[in-house]
């Protein structure tokens, strides 16, 4: 592991660390603060607002009492205030993504990346902001026109996780202003300072006061609680654990909330005894390896056709075990540190209960005594169906193979139903991965494959332009792509006679 000397993002200086309510920028109502831990350094980044419910409710009643003027807004004027963020961030690209290292610890070119991604939400829904359309008819005896019409549901709840603090927050931000909606938004304790650059962002960019509030906490429970039964609000969305999202549902029950989940993966990636191997094993880095492992698309569950996993296994071993691990703001970093100990821990878990149940360690699989929550990029072969890991998600840079179908017999179909089977076997469905070089077989198990999304022959699936979203116990509604601004307006149909 590569070790530098600590360094603190200079950005971070210019970070407003209190809440930001009705255009304002606040401390809590108890002035009580958390810190914000670098998890390449264990240093102390900020010491940022810790909101109660008191803070909960005096956001929520900003953006009610915002929504009607923000609604009446023309669509060109909220595409503009959008263009402008997105310009905006491109332009400060260096900055957020040395905030964004320093907080969450991904390696600094990959933090680039995300500040392109997330301001691409931006750019996409500024463009949907003046495309909202609605629908005419007659009805069939004549009588009526129907006129049907969208409006912006209400005052939205946007919850969102450390992994991707820019991304997460562009991708619900960016349909709600579009739409005409107000929000309160809470950032993930762990990675907050990105989000209130963003809010910083957003005002420049011209957006009125009180149609974002964001509040930051360690109490998640009562902050969302508070907003959750205020009566205010008319719409969640939120992208986290399948157990945090019911526990919404069952609360959203209460005022027949609008609701979209974003919820946990268990994702499988199949290499069929045709695919391209080089093409696969540079597949799963990606899926792999992307954030460390901490993302909800990341590949979990690695089946790989047993004719050709032998040298599937040596190519990806040679590939991870290659890949430079240290502080994500040091040159030539590719692989950071995870988000905070207990990640660690949990990972460390999860392999030592598949080495104990036969698994092979390929490359990896200890931890370090140095500084920071590292833990190193692992492949493990020969991996027990019933290890633990295959059941959870990792949420870590462990690669875990299980083979499928007869050495012996690569052309045989049957290797695809069970493969099918054993990718089908979980009660989340967000995204799968399918490798081959055959089109119908493509076609064929793709159909097949229990999941919202697959990445076929890519390892890549998140796009602006795409609908992202699951389903199973992943999730409900899709985020991006022409459906996200739906998950932020209401229909409403007018009927006016026909004179005659």
């Amino acid at each position: 592991m590569t070790t530098i000397e600590s360094r603190t993002a200079p950005a971070i200086d210019e970070v407003h660390p209190d809440l930001f309510i009705d255009g304002q920028w606040v401390p809590a109502a108890s002035d009580k603060r958390f810190d914000v831990v670098n998890p390449a350094t264990e240093e102390t980044l900020a010491r940022v607002a810790d909101a109660d419910a008191t803070d909960a409710r005096r956001a929520i009643e900003s953006a009610a009492a915002h929504q009607k003027s923000w609604a009446a807004t023309s669509p060109r004027s909220r595409s503009e205030i959008l263009y402008r963020a997105y310009q905006l961030i491109i332009d400060r690209a260096d900055e957020i993504a040395a905030v964004m290292t320093a907080e969450m610890g991904k390696p600094l070119a990959e933090a680039k990346g995300e500040v392109a991604y997330g301001a691409e939400f931006f750019r996409w829904f500024a463009e949907e902001a003046v495309r909202i359309g609605g629908d005419h008819t007659t009805t069939g005896d004549g009588g009526n026109r129907i006129i049907v019409t969208k409006q912006p549901v209400g005052p939205c709840i946007l919850i969102t996780p450390w992994n991707f603090p820019l991304a997460m927050g562009t991708r619900k931000i960016g349909p709600a202003i579009a739409a005409g909606c107000t929000m309160v938004f809470k950032p993930a304790e762990l990675t907050p300072l990105t989000t209130l650059m963003l809010a910083d962002i957003l005002t420049e960019a011209g957006l009125p006061d009180g149609v974002l509030n964001v509040v930051t906490t360690t109490d998640p429970s009562a902050v969302v609680t508070e907003w959750m039964e205020s009566g205010l609000a008319r719409k969640v969305s939120f992208t986290g654990s399948t157990e945090v999202g019911k526990t919404l549902l069952r609360q959203a029950a209460g005022t027949v909330m609008r609701t979209s989940m974003e919820l946990g993966g268990n994702a499988p990636f199949i290499v069929c005894a045709d695919a391209d191997i080089p093409r696969a094993v540079d597949g799963l880095v990606v899926a792999k390896m992307r954030n460390m492992g901490q993302a909800c698309t990341a590949a979990n569950r690695v089946f790989v056709h047993r004719s050709i996993i032998d040298d599937f296994s040596t190519q990806l071993t040679g590939r991870m075990s290659a890949l430079r691990v240290g502080d994500g703001a040091a040159e030539g970093t590719q692989v950071g540190p995870l988000v905070e100990p207990k990640a660690v821990g949990k990972v460390a878990h999860l392999v030592d209960d598949a080495t104990q149940r036969g698994a092979t360690v390929r490359c990896g699989g200890t931890t370090s005594d140095e500084p920071g929550y590292f833990y190193p990029p692992t492949v493990l072969a020969d991996v027990d169906p019933e290890s633990e890991l295959m059941s959870t998600e990792i949420f870590g840079p462990v690669a875990a193979l299980v083979g499928f179908g007869d050495a012996s017999a690569p052309d045989d179909p049957a290797a695809d139903d069970e493969v099918l089977a054993l990718a089908n076997d979980t009660p989340w469905g967000l995204v799968g991965y399918l490798f081959s070089q055959d089109a119908d077989r493509l076609e064929r198990m793709s159909s097949a494959m229990e999941v919202g999304m697959v990445g076929i022959n890519t390892g890549l699936v998140s796009n602006p332009a795409a609908p992202f979203g699951g389903i199973k116990e992943s999730g409900l509604g899709r985020e991006g792509g022409r459906l996200g601004i739906e998950e932020f307006l209401d229909v409403k149909y007018l009927a006016i006679p026909v004179r005659r």
